[in-house]
């Protein structure tokens, strides 16, 4: 039961939502959502913890540089966040979408954090 309450707990916040509407479209690095989401790097950090802690995020170091991308190990969570992503509208977070491509033109252009 523990479980499923962490899951859901970890579901229940706006900012994660957006995190995970970002993840969902490829592995993204912390930095990146930093820049994405205008938050400070320990906040975006204090949120992926929680994902990750759920089971719902996993992570790869790469470096100083961590890459986060949803967990599809367990079929009940690809479920479950499939199913919470497909009721996210684009135009909730519109704004982040075209930060990210942005961002990640930047980033090709920089070869900053390479994957």
């Amino acid at each position: 039961m523990q479980e499923l309450l962490n899951i859901f707990k970890a579901l229940s916040d706006e900012t994660r939502l957006r995190i995970l509407k970002i993840a969902g479209i490829g592995e993204i690095c912390v930095c990146d959502l930093v820049s994405v989401l205008d938050m400070s790097q320990p906040k975006i950090s204090f949120h992926l913890n929680a994902l990750k802690a759920a089971g719902i995020l996993k992570d790869r170091k790469q470096g100083k540089w961590v890459h986060y991308s949803i967990n599809d190990s367990d079929m009940f969570r690809r479920f479950l966040v499939l199913s919470v992503l497909e009721r996210i509208p684009d135009e909730a977070v519109k704004k982040n979408l075209s930060r990210l491509k942005e961002v990640m033109n930047i980033k090709n252009k920089t070869r900053c954090c390479e994957r």
